[in-house]
């Protein structure tokens, strides 16, 4: 057997050729043409790699040791039914070949072929695979809800995301309830995303608009509607048309403007400001609250009646400090997007760091967390007290040798482990950080790449 390196960006090709110099050859022409390759003397050793390479095709004689072609062909059939197989045949053997395309074969190639026919080949093959690969991407993403961003094992965002996969592709309008900082609006994109819907995902934060220039924010208005209106404009709930609206903190939403949206629920129309004529919308509404809106409309603050067009579905976001146990999996998931954010090293954490975050309350939830994991990516300290168990009751010289610790720890993190930098950025001898290192039995290698 021959092999040829895959590059590490694109899976291989495998070749079957019992004839060494063919495929010797064969090899050579893929590679040229900057197509990853494995070349594999009979069926039965290529079998044995599936396990650890998949390939993106297989290119086979039907003639082989063994195992001929047309066997390959069904137990490839049966490993993955889309995976494509190319077959190459002698003369003798274009019968088969037409047959064992009838079977699921992509294509066949008669001997001898110019390396030319055989990229060609090989080419149309891979773009088909890439085309079903992208739609098997798709199809996943939408079974899943689209809850994919929702990162957590617990009992309770599992429940979401089925919630979520159930309700996204019904078009029913959705409630969010949840404290500042929960992920509503993740939870939001989330069912956009797997409701199948081709418009846009308009988000409005109600708290964030002015009152007087809501009504034309959400409506929109004609030329001349009002002083300063010089021309049309579409409103936010037009341009969700055949997508998803997200009204955000909707408890701030004037009772005026409540009516006018309660309407757009029930007749799927707008009228803009300064028209009377109606315009057909199909847009999806997922509106979302950090306040109790029953609450709310039972002491005259919300409209009763929006409430309950409101109240049909909702989901619960659980606050982080009810959840901690997804805090490792969420701080992983937020400190790689920071390091490509900043173009910095993965930062790694301790134990002790770890302890110290899930004994913090998180009073502002999944978004306070974010931000403590993108000051811990720059190399800031995360501002956080340690928690209770931590906090030194020694006496003085313990206190100032936890402290130096940390200090220390720090530095290594900001300098992904070399000690040679964090005795720079400390301004200490390299022999005195190595020293303080052993006394405090800090392992430099914990905070490299």
């Amino acid at each position: 057997m021959t092999a040829e390196t895959p590059r590490p960006d694109q899976p291989p090709v495998f070749l079957v050729e019992d004839d060494a110099a063919v495929r010797q050859g064969c090899a050579q022409a893929l590679a040229i043409a900057d197509i990853a390759v494995r070349g594999f003397a009979d069926a039965e050793t290529m079998l044995a790699a599936l396990a650890a390479t998949p390939p993106a095709l297989v290119v086979s004689d039907i003639r082989l040791p063994g195992r001929d072609g047309m066997a390959l062909l069904r137990e490839l059939r049966a490993y993955d039914p889309a995976l494509p197989v190319l077959l190459v045949t002698g003369h003798g053997d274009v019968a088969m070949a037409v047959e064992a395309m009838r079977q699921g074969a992509h294509d066949f190639i008669e001997k001898p072929f110019p390396s030319e026919r055989l990229i060609a080949a090989v080419r149309s093959a891979l773009e088909k695979r890439a085309l079903i690969l992208e739609n098997r991407q798709l199809k996943a993403r939408l079974e899943a809800g689209g809850a994919a961003r929702l990162i957590g094992q617990t009992p309770a965002i599992q429940a979401i995301r089925q919630l979520i996969g159930t309700l996204a592709p019904t078009g029913v309008d959705i409630l969010i309830n949840g404290e500042t900082g929960s992920g509503k609006e993740v939870v939001a994109r989330a069912i956009h995303e797997a409701s199948g819907r081709s418009g846009p995902f308009v988000a409005v934060n109600c708290g964030a608009l002015p009152e007087s220039v809501f009504e034309s924010e959400l409506f929109g208005h004609e030329a001349g509607a009002f002083t300063g209106a010089g021309k049309r404009r579409i409103g936010r709930i037009e341009h969700a048309n055949g997508g998803t609206l997200f009204l955000d903190e909707i408890e701030s939403m004037p009772l005026n403007l409540q009516v006018k949206l309660l309407r757009v629920l029930q007749e799927r129309s707008i009228e803009r400001l300064g028209s009377n004529t109606p315009i057909a919308v199909d847009c999806r509404l997922v509106a979302a609250s950090k306040a109790d809106l029953k609450a709310l409309a039972e002491a005259g603050e919300f409209r009763a009646d929006m409430y309950c067009r409101l109240n049909v579905v909702g989901i619960d976001l659980p606050p982080l400090r009810q959840r901690k146990d997804d805090i490792p999996l969420l701080m992983a998931g937020f400190l790689q997007e920071a390091a490509q954010r900043y173009q910095r090293p993965p930062a790694a954490w301790t134990p002790a760091d770890l302890a110290r975050w899930t004994a913090h309350d998180w009073p502002g939830n999944v978004r306070e967390l974010k931000n403590i994991a993108d000051r811990w990516a720059l190399g800031l300290p995360d501002s956080l007290n340690p928690p209770p168990s931590a906090v030194a009751a020694g006496t003085l010289a313990e206190q100032v040798d936890a402290a130096e610790k940390g200090i220390i720890e720090n530095a290594l993190r900001q300098t992904a482990g070399n000690v040679a930098q964090a005795a720079d950025l400390l301004q200490t001898p390299k022999k005195t950080l190595y020293d303080k290192l052993n006394r405090h039995a800090i392992q430099a290698e914990a905070f490299r790449d």
